[in-house]
């Protein structure tokens, strides 16, 4: 059986999981324009702050956010992106279909949405500039691959490589707890592959913006011992790797879906 068709829960007068998530986010993170017009610099929400959104999250279900067990007679698990076609068709390999995200809110100080990656799926190796990411594994299988930035920063020597640590290498399993990754720690350069059909449920505070400079690099990460450079590790080679940005577009076989969790109800200042 595979999780992955979307189907409304029935309608409640207990507030949602994600109404309580919005909630919660709404609190925890400012929205750039009203910092910027604060007279006081902006700094980091509390530890217990990011802590408690963390904490939600381990609560929430695919059926929260309107995923259900679909019962498919085929195990593959490629979720509510299968189609007839790739049932029955033997030559397109698990690896080229489709990310489907399923957007669940965005403003100018967060985003709320869902990755479904089907059996060996990949997103590739990415940071997230300036933002704290909040990773909620809801059903499936993956493994995460994840890197911080070595400061200061250490360069190779005569290549466009620059060192990074490795903070995660490790396949999860659902259920697990949530991961967070900050700017500066927490594994900011981070790689998923499907490794049975998964979804996951992310926060990004603040959203990718082009306009404010937060825009998604890619890189490829090579052995440390690729590389000769001013590096001592202290923690033995395989625990580091040189990463270089790709400055060539990098094709996502990614899709919107259509999500059919709770709606989510603003409340006006």
């Amino acid at each position: 059986m595979g999780w992955g068709i979307p189907t409304r829960p029935p309608a409640t007068s207990t507030p949602s999981r994600v109404q309580a998530l919005y909630e919660l986010c709404k609190r925890t993170f400012p929205s750039p324009s009203s910092v910027a017009a604060s007279s006081s610099p902006s700094s980091p929400p509390p530890d217990h702050a990011i802590g408690a959104i963390s904490s939600l999250m381990d609560t929430i279900t695919p059926v929260d956010v309107g995923l259900r067990d679909d019962n498919l007679e085929d195990g593959r698990g490629f979720g509510f992106f299968e189609s007839n076609f790739l049932k029955n068709s033997a030559r397109v390999a698990r690896w080229a279909q489709p990310i489907t995200y399923l957007h669940v809110y965005e403003c100018d100080a967060f985003s709320i949405g869902i990755f479904c990656l089907p059996t060996s799926a990949v997103i590739p190796l990415h940071d997230h500039p300036g933002m704290i990411v909040l990773s909620k594994l809801l059903y499936g299988s993956m493994h995460v691959k994840s890197y911080d930035w070595v400061e200061p920063a250490v360069l190779a020597n005569g290549k466009p490589v620059k060192l990074g640590k490795l903070h995660t290498d490790d396949v999860l399993n659902a259920p697990c707890p949530t991961a967070v990754l900050y700017p500066q720690s927490g594994g900011n350069m981070h790689c998923f592959t499907s490794v049975k059909s998964c979804a996951v449920l992310d926060v990004i505070a603040p959203p990718y913006s082009e306009s404010s400079g937060r825009v998604c690099t890619y890189f490829h990460d090579y052995p440390f011992s690729s590389f000769s450079g001013q590096a001592k590790v202290v923690h033995g080679p395989d625990n580091y790797a040189w990463l270089e940005a790709l400055n060539v577009p990098v094709n996502i076989n990614m899709r919107p879906g259509t999500y059919t969790g709770p709606t989510i109800q603003e409340h006006l200042p």
